[in-house]
């Protein structure tokens, strides 16, 4: 009863208050930081600001912050009471922020209940769950590929490399060096390409290394399944430490039937960017190769037959320090009038994880298709590559997973990649230093002890 009491007196409090803010209301500014930080895409984020305030009369302040420095910025600000209103920022700090109050999830989940969350990648949202709420709004994301020659595919009658059945049966039949090299496998242990891969690869069978409990060790029979694949891709590759470069260089010179690459190559591969050129013809700016690839993002193991993509997903939070119902306006505004302008900061890498509206379900993947992508030339994606192969780019947000996430751990998992324990024991398991059952003992063993 007393709290009832208290609740009414706030509340006339605050409409006083409101009275006396109303009419400064149209002035009030927001700050927004934004990771964003190239000249070009600030200016694109600075467009989408000046169209929310001149539709809404809120000026938005967009305040460039470095990647690495984001997380200790944000602390800072916290401990200060005087965070932005809005913060665009990366899956790994969605959690953590949330637990440290950071993030105003209730906020944020509004932002998603107003939007509809039916109109959302589903991945997207379960990611960012937080006692049940989503704690930030998905944005954009992206998800890694496999790239493979559909037309020696269709020539040989094999299926799309969605499996690694799928693979080993294309290996069988396309592998023949040097002329051409069945796959492109990351070996170099010390790039974070063969951690990414490798992650790819396992989540698609499956296989994690941390659970709910926060113990730590793979399933090893899913372990063994996979160690045992990319043993058989590493052995269908050129020798050498293979990493993206080599990855893009023998696949773009139309010597390897698959390779595993982020979507950043889509636009090279059709001869958009001077600096990394497909070689499989005479004309650097041929769009040939292009024309000629096919794209899986969704990858399956036989002990996982839902498979996945190994995904990257950046959001948009409100703070607790927020203005929070005109923060709430600014983010609804970036993922729908403004989502044009939000994804085409580089549309290549920034995938709708918002595929329309209720109405219109597909609107913003049809708006996104036809964004020019490239960098010394412009070309939509849409004239590009075939309406089935955009389709597939974007359905894979709908399975996007990364080690950790689902069972709230994804900083244990991360400590556990970046130690590079896996890439390292893979690499001498591929070069024939032990069985793949001993391997996998040793990499429990050893990443049991990632402190």
């Amino acid at each position: 009863r007393h709290l009832m009491k208290t609740r009414f007196t706030r509340a006339l409090t605050l409409a006083a208050v409101g009275l006396l803010v109303s009419t400064s209301m149209a002035s009030a500014q927001l700050r927004f930081w934004t990771i964003e930080e190239q000249p070009d895409r600030l200016a694109k984020q600075q467009e989408m600001a000046k169209a929310f305030e001149e539709k809404t009369g809120t000026a938005v302040e967009v305040i460039p912050v470095t990647e690495s420095e984001l997380g200790t910025r944000a602390t800072a600000a916290y401990a200060a009471g005087d965070l932005p209103d809005v913060i665009y920022l990366t899956l790994q700090y969605v959690l953590p922020w949330s637990e440290a109050g950071i993030l105003d999830t209730e906020a944020n989940n509004e932002v998603i209940r107003d939007l509809g969350p039916d109109t959302f990648a589903p991945a997207a949202l379960s990611m960012a769950d937080f006692d049940g709420e989503t704690a930030a709004v998905p944005s954009d994301g992206w998800t890694q590929m496999v790239l493979y020659r559909k037309d020696l595919f269709d020539e040989a009658g094999l299926e799309a490399p969605n499996s690694y059945a799928n693979i080993q049966k294309a290996l069988e039949k396309l592998h023949n060096p040097p002329e051409m090299y069945g796959f492109v496998a990351a070996t170099k242990i010390d790039d974070n390409f063969m951690s990414q891969v490798l992650e790819h690869v396992l989540l698609a069978n499956g296989a994690t290394p941390v659970a709910k409990d926060g113990s730590v060790g793979f399933d090893k029979a899913k372990l063994v399944e996979s160690l045992e694949f990319y043993k058989s891709i590493a052995k269908a590759s050129p020798p050498g430490d293979l990493y993206w470069k080599q990855s893009r260089e023998v696949y773009f010179a139309g010597q390897a039937a698959m390779i595993i690459w982020s979507p950043f190559i889509l636009d090279e591969l059709a001869g958009l960017r001077d600096s990394a050129p497909p070689t499989i013809n005479d004309d650097p700016t041929s769009a040939e190769l292009a024309s000629k690839t096919g794209i899986v993002t969704r990858l399956t193991g036989p002990s996982n037959p839902d498979g996945a993509a190994w995904g990257d997903i950046n959001y948009f939070g409100i703070t607790n320090d927020a203005d929070t119902d005109a923060a709430e306006e600014f983010v609804k505004f970036s993922m729908d009038e403004g989502y044009g302008n939000t994804l085409s900061i580089a549309p290549e890498g920034k995938f709708p994880v918002r595929n329309g509206t209720a109405d219109e379900p597909e609107k913003f993947v049809d708006m996104w298709s036809t964004l020019p992508v490239g960098v010394d030339r412009k070309k939509p994606l849409s004239e590009l590559y075939d309406p089935a192969v955009i389709h597939e780019i974007v359905s894979g947000l709908k399975t996007a997973d990364r080690w950790g996430v689902a069972e709230g751990q994804l900083a244990k998992a991360s400590r556990i990649i970046n130690s590079q324990i896996i890439n390292t024991l893979v690499r001498e398991y591929i070069d024939g230093e032990r069985d793949a059952s001993a391997t996998a003992d040793l990499i429990n063993e050893e990443i049991a002890a990632v402190e």
